[in-house]
């Protein structure tokens, strides 16, 4: 493993570097210098202090992302405790089981989330307190309170002539050591708590470092849309950001897609961090309506101009990004292939990375020149892969993984943190995939999903989903077995459906189905296709819940 550099210091050299920059924005509303975030950081630093918050105590913090969860979240890292990311997508009950099994001291919370939380559930808490604010909503400590309430007088009795950039000293981190708790929101129902060391998140962030530093500048403005207590944008949007000292703006209310696209028009990021379901809306909204217009298509077919007119194209859709990105990265779920092939048609700037919360998540990625299509990217630095099979390169099998970003285990949990690293060290992702000599890797399917054909065959439901979610009126689906055969759950498009009764959205669905079965083997064909009016429920990376839906 390569020597480890600590964490924080990269925190520390970014605040110090660039202390006079902007460096968190609440889109739309406030706006953080580097030198306001590290006050900040001093403050409630001063204030754990006080409340006898100690090295390790468990710290959560649950809110939309903002300037002020960011800071909270920085402030518990170089102070030397655990922080504990909650999604505020989760229910009260979900919130106060995390808080309860973390074992966490002190609890930030937003305005958005404390409205379903009833602290009285959670009695081991010390205090809650407001992110917009930093005030006390709840305090069961005189400790706590003292601090609070005298939090002004407390730092200006420690730096009486002015803070200033020497004053910042963070803790010092060792690699094997606890960083933070991050509880899945996977697929299968049951949230785990992720043990992350720090080791792990410094690996994220030195390999995006290094391998975008250079192209994503200080000072350049990145947009955060992916939720901050989930890894992906943890790492990849957020600390990468504020390592490298980007101008980080958060959109603190729910992304639509309206205001994502507004927010990308005003902020022109110079990388996208995203998941599939955005850009597949933003495509398929905005763009696939205008080419399939019967001039384009017709230039399209001819070789002298269709170079310009796919340039044209892509220009097109690269200022619907803001016009100014890098690239575009994809992770969380499979991006859809018609809209992959189109973006790759284009020479649009596409790639496509690969992950779980066990690693921090980054296993696989590659810069959008080398990428090819239907991959996810080549192992990352200071991680090993393996593919579980007789034959890697034709042939799925599980993807295995150990390095540096791999996770100590899931709190509180050794049957199920054996359960997925082996006594060799290897992670096992429960992914299927095939890897080429280059080093691409190509999912497959998960394992759980996999489903068995009539006479033993496997079929893997998200190649079917992906073909089916290209056709006439399909917004979304999933496939599911009864018996021997395949049933496939479709939520239709509501803006494209508004004119048709169920009678005839039924008919068209069973075009649908005969299409797609033409393009199947006779084993993976689907019996029936059965209309979802309500749209199916996801996790905040936007995976649908499978295991909702398998006993329809």
């Amino acid at each position: 493993m390569e020597t480890f550099s600590s964490f924080n210091a990269y925190i520390q050299r970014a605040i110090i570097e660039n202390w006079d920059k902007d460096a968190l924005t609440d889109y739309q509303g406030i706006t953080l210098q580097f030198h306001d975030v590290a006050r900040k950081i001093e403050k409630i630093h001063i204030l754990f202090e006080n409340s006898g918050v100690v090295k390790g105590d468990k710290i959560a913090i649950c809110g939309r992302n903002s300037a002020h969860w960011a800071v909270a979240f920085i402030a518990t890292l170089t102070y030397g405790a655990v922080a504990v990311p909650i999604l505020h997508e989760f229910n009260g009950e979900q919130i106060q089981n995390i808080v309860n099994h973390s074992g966490a001291k002190l609890l930030f919370v937003g305005d958005y989330a404390v409205k379903t939380i009833d602290p009285k559930a959670m009695q081991a808490l010390e205090a809650i307190i407001n992110l917009p604010d930093f005030s006390l909503l709840i305090s069961r400590s005189e400790k706590v309170t003292y601090a609070r309430e005298h939090l002004n007088m407390l730092f200006g009795s420690k730096f009486p002539r002015a803070f200033r950039k020497e004053h910042v000293n963070y803790y010092k981190d060792e690699a094997e050591e606890l960083a933070l708790i991050n509880y899945t929101s996977g697929t299968t129902g049951f949230s785990k708590g992720v043990m992350l060391p720090y080791r792990a998140i410094w690996g994220n962030v030195e390999f995006i470092i290094n391998r975008l530093g250079k192209k994503v500048k200080a000072g350049d403005n990145l947009l955060s849309i992916l939720p901050m207590a989930h890894m992906y944008g943890m790492a990849v949007e957020f600390l990468f950001g504020f390592c490298n000292g980007c101008h980080l703006f958060f959109l603190t209310r729910l992304p639509s897609p309206a205001i994502i696209a507004q927010a990308f028009a005003d902020i022109k990021p110079t990388l996208i961090v995203t998941v599939p379901l955005i850009i597949e809306k933003i495509i398929r909204k905005k763009v696939f309506p205008k080419i399939q217009d019967n001039r384009i298509r017709l230039l399209l077919a001819m070789p002298v101009v269709s170079k310009k007119v796919k340039e044209r194209i892509c220009q097109d859709v690269y200022n619907a990004f803001g016009g100014r990105a890098y690239e575009v990265i994809v992770g969380g779920a499979a991006l859809s292939k018609e809209v992959e092939e189109f973006l790759l048609s284009i020479n649009f700037p596409i790639t496509v990375g690969y992950g779980t919360t066990e690693c921090a998540p980054l296993i696989s990625y590659c810069d959008h020149k080398v990428f090819k299509g239907g991959s996810c990217g080549t192992p990352v630095d200071r991680m090993e892969v393996r593919i579980l099979s007789s034959d890697p390169e034709n042939i799925p099998g599980e993807i295995v993984t150990k390095g540096t970003n791999l996770m100590l285990g899931y709190y509180n949990n050794e049957e199920a943190t054996k359960a997925v690293i082996d006594q060799d060290g290897w992670y096992h992702t429960g992914d299927l995939a095939t890897m080429a000599p280059s080093g691409h890797i190509f999912i497959r399917g998960r394992i759980k999903n996999m489903l068995l054909g009539a006479n033993g065959q496997n079929v893997y439901p998200e190649e079917i989903e992906d073909k089916l979610n290209a056709m006439a009126m399909v917004s979304e689906s999933i496939v599911i077995q009864r018996g021997d055969k395949l049933v496939a759950l479709v939520h239709p498009d509501k803006d494209e459906v508004v004119n048709f009764t169920r009678e005839e959205l039924e008919k068209i669905m069973e075009q649908n189905r005969q299409e797609l079965n033409n393009q199947l083997p006779a084993y993976s064909r689907i019996a029936a296709i059965e209309l979802h009016d309500e749209e199916f429920a996801k996790t905040p990376k936007k995976s649908i819940k499978r295991y909702l839906y398998q006993n329809n």
